[in-house]
């Protein structure tokens, strides 16, 4: 049994356990996370920028991880599709041409907006109200991003761009910055109750 135990610890000793690994390791498996939501994609006939659940993981990783890290883990992701790897929707070509594309605003305003979100997170209460308060601000960051990066594509008025990247998104999102709030409030419920019952 107790041989058993030093193996045991021996092995899990080989893991590394410093800080920089797991932010390394919450880099990795945000992106993941970003990839795996941005191929839940619908197109949309009436705009060029189509649906998809790419917003909630946003606003979720940017609730749930410090500024530098949630910057970092988006601008991992949008490194990541721009050197050819395939985590942007399905739909459009893939490397930088896609950033070049109707939701290359989006994808770019995604590091600033998770960085506001979750440094709103760690300065206002930690209440399910302010959590989607500062979704709900990062979400304004991205929108203005993907509309203005659309405007400038379509040689269009930034009103048009508004109507084509914005509005027919609102309450969809509305729905993903309630849903993110909630469960980040639920999740750090679970972690108080926890700990106060280890203590």
């Amino acid at each position: 049994m107790g041989q058993t135990q030093a193996q045991s610890q021996s092995i899990l000793a080989g893991f590394p356990t410093s800080r920089a690994t797991r932010a390394v390791l919450a880099v990795f498996a945000g992106s993941a996370l970003l990839a795996a939501s941005a191929h839940v994609s619908v197109p949309l006939f009436f705009t060029p920028v189509p649906f998809t659940l790419q917003p909630m993981a946003v606003l979720l990783l940017a609730l749930m991880l410090e500024p530098t890290l949630a910057f970092a883990t988006l601008a991992a992701y949008v490194i990541e599709g721009a050197a050819g790897l395939p985590v942007f929707t399905p739909q459009g070509p893939l490397g930088i041409a896609h950033l070049l594309g109707p939701d290359g605003g989006f994808l770019l305003a995604y590091p600033f907006a998770a960085f506001l979100v979750s440094k709103l997170r760690r300065t206002l209460p930690r209440t399910f109200t302010f959590a989607a308060i500062s979704a709900a601000a990062g979400s304004v960051v991205y929108f203005t991003g993907g509309a203005a990066w659309l405007a400038i594509l379509v040689h269009q008025p930034m009103s048009v761009a508004l109507k084509l990247a914005v509005w027919p998104f609102v309450a969809g999102d509305a729905l993903k910055v309630i849903l993110a709030a909630a469960i980040v409030t639920a999740y750090a419920r679970y972690k108080r109750s926890r700990n106060l019952e280890r203590a």
